[in-house]
């Protein structure tokens, strides 16, 4: 019995805290029963070095998110053929390994279990060594990623194409092709208690007021979720006004328009996993302005801005005034058009208001139908559906043809602005039902509680109408209108708080 109790095996040492033991056994029985356990991608690769006396070595990695053959080329082959010296232990081991075994460019040691499965969900080798306390992670992800291509919800005739992907190295490094400047910084944030999604906040140091990014990295850091899946999880919880319709963080896929923000003083957030980038601070002018305003002729650009303005007026107004005007004003449309909208109503059994929220939710219906279906279908669902549709509620007399032209051009005029489109429909609904109640006089009302909101919004401490209600020069050159590039010489004065000057002398022929 006495003999029994000396030789029997003996089992695993127990978990010290979170920290790695010395034994490697001990390492593997609790990762395999405790970290990892019942997950069959996570691969233990085993092997032992060469000399008289081999150290047990292991390799732990995620099978599908690494490369295989960098794992085999600079890792386990170098280690197959070392003969590690004798009396190597601890840190001193980990060391020698990193230093003159292991070839592989990049690798740092870890101390915890924990840190182990954060390094191996997100795709590398951690290799753990007989006699050391400690585990050597080597950078070798290699999943499938998608190839940088243009985006499809921001294409341009001019200018350029490239868009962001859903890698945050590949994104970062697109970015910094625009802005090839030492003052180019990036911070970095892990939000998620599950996902442990990495966000980056870039910003230039010598243009952006730090205070703003201190502000957006403390706003970042304080979310607590269980997940982030996408840039839409952190704008949701860092923006402000956040019972307004209203965005108060712009979005975007292309590179270009993200280095633009920041060349003016604003701060970009990428998300690991999404193709959008954050920027804020955001101002209600941005929702009127393209890329492609700024790569053309500054007069063709103006026009098109004034297109805009003109169009999300109509979209949101039309409506609203036209009930306003054949119910309670009829006296300020002209006599023969009066007559002509009382002929094409004279047979329909609703009233006007009732016209308009039923035909504004068919074309909502078809739009959103559109959206979701495969683009050669939606694409024929929603022209064919209109088509249609209009032209059967007007052979039945359950609609006017004013109300379907009304309709038709109050929905074409939202799609010029598509970052306001959704924003558009909840105050057209809102102007038709005060316009429906008090004429005119309600749709002014609404019009002035719309102001009002907005000029009550800030966006990270920006007034949301800052630069449409100055009267700065230099600060209206890129509002209503864009002036030529030659005489936008500084940068807005909300952002750029440490260096405005953006162009040093004036340009163009005849300037």
């Amino acid at each position: 019995m006495f003999f029994w109790q000396r030789t029997k095996k003996k089992g695993p040492d127990p978990r010290g805290l979170d920290r790695l033991s010395s034994s490697l056994e001990t390492n593997l029985h609790w990762l395999q029963t405790d970290l990892f356990a019942s997950d069959e991608t996570i691969v233990y690769r085993r092997i032992k070095t060469s000399g008289p006396k081999p150290r047990d070595c292991v390799l732990v990695y995620a099978d599908n998110m690494v490369k295989h053959e960098y794992l085999s080329q600079f890792v386990l082959r170098p280690l197959l053929k070392a003969e590690l010296p004798k009396g190597l232990r601890g840190e001193e081991l980990a060391r020698y390994l990193a230093e003159q075994v292991i070839e592989a460019d990049s690798s740092e040691c870890i101390t915890g279990y924990s840190q182990i499965g954060d390094k191996i969900m997100g795709g590398v080798g951690v290799l753990l060594v007989d006699g050391c306390p400690l585990g050597l992670v080597v950078d070798a992800q290699g999943w499938a990623k998608r190839t940088v291509t243009e985006p499809p919800s921001e294409s341009v005739v001019r200018g350029p194409r490239l868009g962001f992907s859903e890698d945050l190295g590949v994104n970062i490094s697109l970015v910094r092709l625009q802005i090839a400047s030492p003052n180019f910084k990036t911070r970095f944030v892990q939000v998620g208690e599950q996902t442990k999604t990495r966000v980056a906040i870039l910003y230039l140091d010598n243009v952006t007021s730090l205070d703003l990014v201190d502000e957006v990295q403390r706003r970042i850091e304080e979310i607590t979720i269980d997940a982030v899946l996408d840039s839409g999880y952190i704008q949701e919880y860092i923006r402000d006004a956040p019972y307004s319709p209203f965005p108060t963080i712009g979005h975007t896929e292309r590179p270009d328009a993200a280095a633009a923000k920041i060349l003016e003083g604003r701060v970009a957030v990428l998300v690991d996993g999404s193709p959008f980038a954050l920027t804020m601070p955001y101002l209600l002018v941005e929702a009127f302005q393209a890329n492609e305003d700024y790569y053309n002729h500054w007069m063709v650009a103006s026009f098109h801005r004034l297109i805009r303005y003109i169009s999300f007026f109509i979209t949101t107004s039309t409506p609203a005034i036209y009930i306003a005007l054949i119910s309670y004003h009829p006296q300020l449309i002209p006599t023969n058009l009066v007559v002509s909208i009382s002929a094409a109503r004279k047979n329909v059994p609703f009233p006007g208001i009732v016209e308009v929220i039923i035909m504004g939710l068919v074309f909502e219906i078809l739009r959103e139908g559109g959206v979701r279906l495969p683009r050669p279908i939606g694409q024929a669902v929603s022209i064919v559906g209109a088509i249609v549709l209009g032209e059967a509620a007007v052979s039945a007399s359950l609609v006017s043809a004013p109300m379907i032209i009304v309709v038709g051009l109050t929905g074409v005029a939202g799609f010029v602005n598509p970052w306001l489109n959704d924003i558009a429909v909840l105050f057209r609904l809102l102007f038709v039902v005060l316009a429906s109640v008090l004429g005119l006089y309600g749709y002014v009302l609404g019009v002035i509680a719309v102001v009002l909101l907005l000029s009550s919004m800030e966006s990270f401490g920006v007034p949301y109408l800052s630069t449409m209600t100055t009267l700065v020069p230099q600060d209206i050159k890129d509002t209503l209108l864009r002036v030529p590039w030659w005489q936008m010489t500084l940068r807005p004065r909300y952002l750029a708080s440490k260096d405005r000057q953006r162009l040093q002398g004036r340009g163009g022929r005849g300037s």
